[in-house]
């Protein structure tokens, strides 16, 4: 299967974010152009439907969800380069009827595999999971979540993990609890099933990004793992450079580390502090990500579909601050060079 094999060599995914008119309303020329962004920029998927798109997309009344998911799935095949295919992930939340249905709905718009998120199953336990997740999978493959607590998630231990890395059709798990003791839950689960070498590892933790790319993880006798890619929200803005820091970290697998990429590392965990608002317990980080892409010309405001989410006290001259004293990490020629192409 392709979309195994591309998974399992690594990609850059941004979680795609939701373009709207200041009537909060789906902006599909901006959205379009988002999307061609993130392919030009040389992203090998895209996740969308996700938390950074907004999860409210997926209430009934919204009347966004299939709009949103039809939209991207139709400019991503419009604009790929001829003989290249994107991984399209669609996100997938709440109980199990509205789960498996949104997987149908996935599968009908043409998307490769589904990002999973348990948030709406807080007190269910292991084993009520593990048949929420097989019955996704009998639908769609899957891509495991661990959505860090903070913004909605559930605390997920090795047990679960252990469990759900026997699942036939999980084919790659986003790690994302921000959270150093839980993604070692994790890495150390997939280790112990066997199946490391089928089921790919994509860092989510925007707080680590670097190092997690970077880092081998050694567990006993089993064989040695690492996450291969990451699907994040920090890479929905700034992208271009997200591709070369990819490849970068990439090639210094089994190196020494040098005092360079340490930096590095510790650059992106402090310009996403800022853009994810960390200091305020993630409350701006939709509006944060938007707020550098109306900055880039990419958005044509910060607006979010519940008026009540915007950034966070000082955060705006936090992300100036940022922008300012690591202007390598941005993308803005780039940006500038190619914007009206994308926006035509």
């Amino acid at each position: 299967m392709w979309v195994r094999r591309a998974l399992r060599k690594g990609l850059v995914i941004p979680a795609h974010p939701l373009a709207l008119t200041a009537q909060r309303r789906l902006d599909e020329r901006r959205q379009r152009a988002l999307t061609r962004y993130y392919l030009d920029a040389g992203a090998g998927g895209l996740a969308i439907g996700v938390h950074t798109t907004q999860f409210a997309i997926h209430e009934p009344g919204s009347g966004l969800l299939e709009p949103v998911l039809r939209l991207g799935i139709e400019t991503a095949r419009e604009w790929q380069r001829k003989g290249k295919r994107s991984v399209m992930i669609a996100g997938v939340i709440g109980k199990a009827r509205q789960a498996v249905g949104e997987a149908r709905l996935a599968r009908d718009c043409g998307y490769d595999v589904v990002l999973l998120s348990l948030a709406a199953l807080p007190t269910a336990s292991d084993s009520a999971l593990i048949a929420h997740a097989r019955a996704v999978a009998d639908e769609m493959p899957v891509m495991g979540f661990y959505l860090q607590p903070a913004v909605g998630g559930r605390v997920l231990g090795y047990d679960f993990w252990r469990r759900f890395a026997e699942i036939e059709d999980v084919v790659a798990i986003k790690i994302a609890p921000f959270d150093r003791y839980a993604t070692l839950d994790v890495l150390r689960a997939v280790a112990d099933s066997g199946r490391a070498n089928e089921i790919a590892l994509y860092t989510g933790n925007d707080d680590h990004i670097v190092l997690d790319l970077m880092t081998t993880h050694r567990f006993g006798s089993a064989p040695p793992i690492r996450m291969v890619g990451g699907l994040l929200g920090h890479w929905a803005f700034w992208t271009r450079t997200a591709v070369a820091m990819h490849r970068t970290c990439v090639r210094a697998r089994g190196s020494a580390v040098s005092s360079r990429l340490l930096t590095l590392a510790a650059q992106v965990t402090g310009a996403n502090a800022a853009v994810f608002d960390a200091a305020n317990g993630f409350r701006g980080c939709i509006p944060g990500i938007h707020e550098v892409l109306r900055r880039q010309g990419l958005f044509a405001g910060r607006w979010c579909l519940d008026a009540k989410e915007e950034l966070s006290a000082g955060q705006a001259s936090d992300i100036d601050r940022v922008c300012r004293v690591y202007p390598h990490l941005a993308d803005d020629e780039f940006v500038r060079k190619h914007l009206d192409h994308w926006l035509r």
